[in-house]
């Protein structure tokens, strides 16, 4: 698949550099100094996205609520034990707040989706708006996609705790991460997986990366070889 310069960006800037900006911190300023350090990046891109196209950037967003949530949690101090939950506690939060949106007008991925074609051209907006009116299939596809993810970042979060509350420490730090980066691998495996389906849905070719991959299906349906 075709990975525009764009999109790459906004990967590492939201999801590299926070951990990069963490890493450099902690050591030097703590837990809470690590975060707030991590919390620069994306919000310094969503003030460059809203000065460029007047609107803030959605990917940015859920990784600023994950900070936030992070630092909320440890304000509120506890034992070892809630200290080792506020990771999973904050990823859960990000997949309740993606599952809530599906009772909204418009899942939270139809909003990352838009943002990440707002880089790229105007009139993409456009397409999108029109095929969330006009194209029921794009609808399903956008609910089914904030599902999983949300239904994804629960089941981690919900994991993650229990094994948090339950298992020795020192195992929990090393297992803990590797469930954590497995899930997160698994969701964009298969999210990269779905949109290869979703390029054939009539009128998104072009959208979802590259257009000559793309077999549109008659009646705008979405085809299942």
């Amino acid at each position: 698949m075709k990975l525009r310069p764009a999109f790459v960006a906004e990967l590492a800037v939201n999801l590299l550099l926070p951990w990069v900006a963490y890493r450099l911190a902690q050591p030097h300023w703590g837990e809470i100094g690590g975060l707030i350090a991590s919390a620069i990046p994306p919000l310094a891109w969503s003030i460059v996205e809203l000065v460029r196209f007047r609107r803030i950037d959605a990917l940015s967003a859920v990784i600023l609520l994950g900070i936030v949530l992070s630092l909320l949690a440890m304000a509120f101090g506890g034992g070892t034990r809630a200290l080792l939950m506020r990771e999973s506690l904050a990823s859960g939060m990000i997949g309740v707040v993606f599952l809530g949106s599906l009772f909204a007008r418009r899942p939270i991925v139809f909003y990352l989706t838009r943002a990440t074609v707002a880089r790229e051209t105007r009139e993409g907006v456009a397409r999108l708006e029109t095929l969330w009116h006009e194209n029921r299939r794009f609808v399903s596809a956008m609910r089914l996609l904030t599902l999983v993810w949300g239904t994804g970042l629960v089941a981690d979060a919900v994991l993650r705790t229990w094994l948090a509350a339950t298992w020795p420490i020192e195992r929990f730090l090393v297992v803990s991460p590797m469930l954590g980066y497995g899930v997160f691998g698994a969701l964009m495996a298969w999210t990269f997986w779905y949109r290869t389906r979703m390029r054939r849905i009539r009128g998104t070719d072009g959208l979802l990366g590259d257009a000559a991959a793309a077999r549109v299906a008659p009646e705008g349906e979405l085809s299942v070889d």
